[in-house]
């Protein structure tokens, strides 16, 4: 256990209402359906204080806050916003050894700590679609299938998108966008709404994550939904945790980082993320996440290269959907 989380538990207890960890999280986070109950309790329970969660589009209201916001702790950035975010000089160094962590990229970060991940993916019934695409050359060349997808200027799976067709077809992207988008169907701002067109039929396959599939057999024993895997390769993503250097609450920050390392929130993350526990060893992963299939190559940019590429991709998707 870290130096911080082990001297809050040594501490004189003091009301919970006198320490508050205020967290900015992305929407689904702090949802009734989202790992955010799970993490309340559970740092609760460690910290005698009460972790607060203020949910939104959380990277741009932090730059426009700048130091003066009210956070401790942000909690559900993506590598492709990185750049970003690092370049505001807020955080402060997480202080954690990333030297063994369940990632398919080395991570050497001392800003941003990872949490969990997955890769971005189609995902189809196998009721309703029986002959899924087997690649994404036939996914573009597919004819009478519907897809959904997610905005990239408001979505980060939406975004992991663009980066996932930019890897795979570098300088003919634009091509693969104008094949791809007469079988979109609609582009929604978010992902939960573009999931709930796919689960209620409207859809045949909607952009999301190899570990989707992973909640329907789960929570509805259901084993039909299925992520198409590419022997293209799948776009990794990863979700991290960083600290805010101006906190005023800078044991409580610190102990929640040291906490992100812990077992004990590892593995609240596959059954309450759906998605893959950063710090975990995979022989402690659910069943259910070991027996999913995964992509045999990872696609990645680092988070200088997705800064660099992300106007010009988002111009070039733009111009297949406007």
């Amino acid at each position: 256990m870290r130096t911080a989380l082990a001297l809050l538990l040594m501490t004189t207890p003091v009301a919970a209402q006198d320490r508050v960890l205020t967290v900015y999280a992305e929407d689904y986070i702090a949802s009734e359906w989202g790992p955010g109950p799970a993490i309340k309790s559970g740092f609760e329970a460690f910290c005698d204080c009460e972790l607060r969660f203020v949910t939104g589009d959380i990277l741009p209201r932090l730059l426009m806050e700048g130091e003066g916001t009210q956070a401790d702790v942000v909690f559900g950035l993506n590598t492709d916003v990185l750049a970003r975010a690092r370049a505001s000089g807020l955080f402060a160094p997480h202080g954690q050894d990333t030297s063994d962590m369940s990632l398919p990229i080395a991570w050497d970060d001392p800003i941003f700590l990872p949490y969990n991940w997955g890769e971005t993916a189609f995902v189809y019934d196998e009721t309703r679609l029986a002959n899924p695409p087997a690649s994404f050359a036939e996914l573009l060349e597919a004819e009478d299938i519907r897809i959904v997808i997610q905005d990239p200027r408001s979505s980060i799976s939406g975004l992991a998108l663009l980066f996932w067709v930019k890897h795979i077809y570098g300088d003919e992207a634009p091509e693969a966008w104008a094949r791809l988008a007469p079988k979109v169907l609609t582009v929604t701002r978010g992902w939960s709404e573009s999931y709930g067109m796919f689960t209620s039929g409207e859809a045949d396959m909607v952009l999301s994550y190899t570990t989707s599939p992973a909640y329907h057999i789960a929570a509805e024993d259901d084993p039909t939904k299925k992520a198409a895997i590419f022997p293209e390769g799948h776009y990794f993503m990863t979700e991290v945790a960083g600290q805010l250097a101006g906190t005023d609450q800078p044991e409580l920050a610190q102990a929640f980082m040291d906490w992100i390392m812990t077992p004990e929130f590892q593995a609240k993350i596959p059954l309450a993320n759906w998605s893959l526990p950063a710090a975990l060893p995979q022989d402690q992963w659910p069943q259910v996440m070991r027996d999913l299939p995964r992509p045999e190559l990872t696609l990645f940019y680092s988070e200088d290269e997705a800064e660099a590429l992300r106007q010009p991709a988002l111009d070039e998707w733009l111009r297949a959907f406007n």
